[in-house]
């Protein structure tokens, strides 16, 4: 089984984002976009949850996958690669980085912030710059 699940790391927002500052994803209709879950996920429940939760319920939110089969849906979407959350667009363009503990729980961090600068210089971290929009 693939994991997406990064321990002891920081994700940066992507080199080429647009992003000057943090900022929530905006709403674009009745459906919640990949952004707009990730964010309502990872800032109501910060440090709670893994990369895998995320993109898991994410993904089983939006195609409406029931709770009773979401444990063989979640092995099934595991059972291949998936792309982690260096791909988010929350670092890509909307300007979050996301920290991941020692136990591998995702808090996101505004790029204007104190705790931005600190995790970003902290050398007991691997850091890991997010996905170009872009290629180089």
């Amino acid at each position: 089984m693939h994991t997406t699940n990064y321990v002891g790391a920081f994700i940066e927002v992507s080199p080429d984002t647009k992003a000057a500052a943090a900022t929530e994803p905006p709403s674009r209709g009745s459906s919640l976009t990949v952004a707009e879950a990730q964010y309502r996920l990872l800032s109501e429940h910060p440090y709670e949850f893994t990369s895998d939760d995320v993109l898991f319920t994410v993904h089983a939110d939006r195609a409406g996958i029931a709770d009773a089969d979401r444990p063989a849906a979640r092995e099934a979407f595991f059972a291949k690669g998936q792309a982690c959350l260096r791909a988010s667009p929350l670092s890509k363009t909307y300007g979050w980085g996301t920290h991941h503990d020692a136990d591998g729980r995702v808090a996101l961090v505004p790029m204007e912030s104190e705790e931005y600068a600190r995790l970003a210089a902290d050398p007991a971290l691997k850091h890991h710059a997010a996905m170009r929009s872009a290629r180089a």
